[in-house]
């Protein structure tokens, strides 16, 4: 292990900051970056993992969080995403329950917080990769390289590829990942402070700890299994002191017999064989919890899995790996989300863009070597140790293990950030050294850099703080990607911009013909503007292409009922039920298709379905005691209304359609009690005043329909029937007058 200072530290323009003073700048840092982000919306993925994932509810058992996914989805169920986080869902369970609701600004503080605390405690895991690990005599962590630890933690808390992690909710996952990672390398350092042990000793306890922190980051997300290669490496390189340049020659040449009994008495192996045992643990586990094993992604998350030709797989994921690299080193076009032809394959080898594959690799085979083989035993720890936390935290999404969801995902960066922080710090460091006179300009460059940083991170923030800025901004990033035109259609659409959204959501359907979402939110479109042929057009091209997409089999069958093709509309409508068998907005619109025909009894039975499934359904209750009222079953029409009631007691509607079956059953007392209750709910109803009138007539309490009437029509006067009955009050009034001595 290294005890000096590192040579080049002290050439670092930056000032010898105490340890508290230099983690309180990072965090400090941190919160510029990202501040302006913490009266955000919840946006994009925030919608599924949080304002409807019901696992948030304190309604719902705590114990569910254990056995459903990261979007509230049962693990055994083949819809689920298969992403286990209990730790992270449980940190959003208690931001609701602190706020008392989803509200997102106090989700949002703590995404930050976390950050600036992971930032702070990176100038720890920066000092012992670089300058080695010593402790005190109080046990605290002796910093051999307090400048470009620090600069590197500065980079790190100020890099724009992390304002998704920081700015988006969901990206809590990674910070929560970050932190437990973090916590179980600086845990296995414990176990090798001397203080307590022998120095050919170690401390079992501390391991077994840094084993437990390592399962929590898991549970914050999958990727935090890969502390373990981090903690093995670490062991290896710093600890053990091996030479792995000189390791590979003795093995592969057999120059020199390699003595492993050093190791032994070292402890390495046992410490190895806890790792790998531990590791192999939790990967079991993880197998088991996923229930049906791994998620089914498609063509259109990943393109490049999906390519025939394994040559082409693999051409595709090393441009993958460059377009990563490029995003570390130049964070200026990021972008929310990079499928659906975003990131067009290589198919060809004259195609351009083999040159960044080539320079991917031209440059990591000179890291390696100057980390293996130099002769400066300082620049090959912390060429390879940066190197280590690097690739290792980006291995989970490298495509070589398993199939992932996504082409390209910045919050997946957040850990491997890092390890290129380390890089960055330790070049600039190494350039101060070797070009002193220069060193003006160099720090010149080094505070540019960061005002650039800074810069970029206010101004993502910014954009991450709502689904309008966020989605509109990936339009100059990824022009060819479907996606992006139709999350932006459809927050027009979301914000009564219809027409807007018909450009975008075409767009969308043009650039990808089988987005089948896209077809079927702009045949809902189309529908509402009573463009109905091709309205129609679209959706049976949505159910060709994905034959069990249920709401687009309902939707279908609402335009074929508008079409009268009752027939076909039927047969959409028993698709979509037989697609997803718990739809009751389909068996309401069943219901809907079964009145239109006068099958009245069919109707009925559709909506108490509908109410079955979703017993706060309001249309069905609704539509069913007026279909009882206006054939005459009256009686059954008043249970109905008053069982709905129970369920909502505070429905407008359904007291105003109550209290018009109470009205004509002469129950005049209730039926006003009803119409007045809903005018305290819904006061600027002119048909509820309408019909209070009417009654009011009926009840011979002329004066007060007098009154209703005349409500009704200040508020709507063109008001069917309501005029002509008002009138004849009015006739019946002046008659009483003239009779009246």
């Amino acid at each position: 292990m290294a005890l000096t200072e590192v040579y080049w530290d002290h050439h670092i323009p930056l000032p010898k900051l105490a340890p508290v003073q230099a983690k309180v700048t990072v965090a400090l840092v941190a919160l510029l970056c990202f501040i302006n982000s913490y009266d955000g919306e919840f946006v994009f993925d925030d919608s599924e993992a949080i304002v409807n994932n019901k696992d948030l509810r304190p309604a719902t058992p705590l114990n569910n969080i254990w056995s459903n996914d990261f979007w509230g989805t049962n693990l055994s169920s083949n819809s689920s995403h298969k992403s286990y986080r209990p730790l992270t869902v449980l940190t959003f369970r208690l931001n609701y329950l602190v706020a008392g609701g989803l509200h997102p600004v106090g989700f949002h503080v703590l995404n930050i917080i976390l950050h600036a605390v992971i930032s702070a405690l990176m100038i720890d895991v920066f000092a012992i990769l670089i300058g080695g690990l010593a402790y005190d005599e109080k046990g605290r962590i002796l910093n051999h390289a307090p400048k470009t630890s620090l600069l590197a933690a500065v980079f790190f808390a100020a890099h724009p590829v992390h304002t998704e992690s920081v700015a988006g909710i969901v990206g809590r996952a990674d910070l929560l990942c970050a932190l437990f990672f973090q916590l179980s390398f600086l845990t296995y350092c414990k176990a090798f402070n001397k203080g307590s042990d022998r120095d050919d000793r170690f401390s079992l306890q501390w391991v077994v700890v840094s084993l437990l922190l390592c399962a929590a980051a898991m549970l914050c997300k999958e990727q935090g299994i890969t502390v373990l290669g981090v903690n093995a490496a670490f062991d290896v390189l710093l600890i053990c002191n091996v030479n792995v340049y000189e390791l590979s020659q003795r093995l592969l040449l057999r120059k020199k017999s390699f003595d492993v009994s050093e190791l032994v008495r070292m402890g390495l192996l046992t410490r190895l064989g806890l790792m790998g045992l531990g590791g192999l643990l939790m990967l079991y586990a993880r197998w088991r919890i996923m229930g049906t094993g791994p998620p089914a992604f498609t063509e259109v998350d990943n393109p490049a899995s999906f390519a025939e030709n394994i040559i082409l797989r693999i051409v595709n994921y090393n441009y993958y790996y460059s377009l990563n690299a490029w995003l570390l080193l130049c964070p200026w076009w990021l972008c929310f989300d990079w499928s659906m032809g975003c990131v067009p394959l290589i198919k060809s080898a004259t195609d351009w863009r083999m040159v960044w594959l080539l320079l991917l690799w031209c440059i990591l085979v000179g890291l390696i070597s100057q980390a293996l083989c130099s002769q400066d035993s300082q620049r090959r720890r912390t060429l390879t140790l940066g190197l280590v936390l690097l690739v290792v935290p980006f291995l989970p999404a490298c495509n070589i293990f398993f199939r992932v969801g996504f082409v390209i995902a910045e919050r997946v960066l957040y850990l491997s950030s890092a390890g290129y922080c380390l890089l960055l710090a330790y070049s600039l460091g190494h350039c101060c050294c070797r070009w002193s006179k220069y060193r003006k300009l160099l720090c010149v460059m080094v505070l540019a850099l960061l005002c650039v940083y800074v810069v970029r991170c206010a101004l993502r923030s910014h954009q991450w703080r709502s689904e309008q800025s966020l989605f509109t901004s990936a339009l100059s990033v990824c022009p060819l990607n479907a996606k992006v035109h139709y999350n932006v259609g459809k927050n027009l659409a979301d914000r009564g911009n219809t027409t807007a959204a018909i450009t975008y959501y075409r767009e969308a359907v043009r650039l990808h013909p089988t987005y089948v979402h896209a077809m079927n939110n702009l045949g809902n479109i189309l529908k509402e503007k009573n463009e109905l042929v091709e309205a129609e057009q679209l959706l049976s091209k949505a159910v060709s292409i994905q034959p069990d997409f249920a709401a687009a089999w309902m939707n279908l069958g609402i335009v074929q009922n508008s079409l009268h093709k009752f027939e076909e509309a039927e047969k959409s409508y028993w698709n979509a039920i037989r697609f997803r068998r718990k739809y009751p907005d389909c068996y309401y619109n069943l219901g809907r298709l079964y009145a239109d025909q006068n099958r009245h009894l069919d109707a009925l039975n559709a909506w108490r379905n509908a109410t079955v499934l979703k017993p706060d359904h309001s249309l069905a209750w609704n539509n069913m005691v007026i279909l009882l009222d206006n054939t005459g079953n009256l009686g059954q029409a008043e249970l109905i209304g008053r069982e709905a009631l129970r369920v909502l007691p505070n429905d407008h509607t359904i007291m105003f359609s109550l209290a018009n079956v109470l009205g004509k059953l002469q129950k005049y007392e209730e039926s006003e009690g009803f119409f007045l209750h809903a005018l305290r709910i819904n006061p600027n109803a002119a048909s509820c005043h309408g019909n209070l009138a009417v009654l009011y007539h009926r009840w011979g309490k002329l004066e007060l329909a007098k009154k209703h009437y005349e409500l009704s029509l200040k508020l709507d006067p063109e008001a069917p029937g309501t005029r002509d009955n008002y009138n004849m009050l009015r006739r019946k009034l002046d008659q009483l007058k003239r009779s009246t001595p």
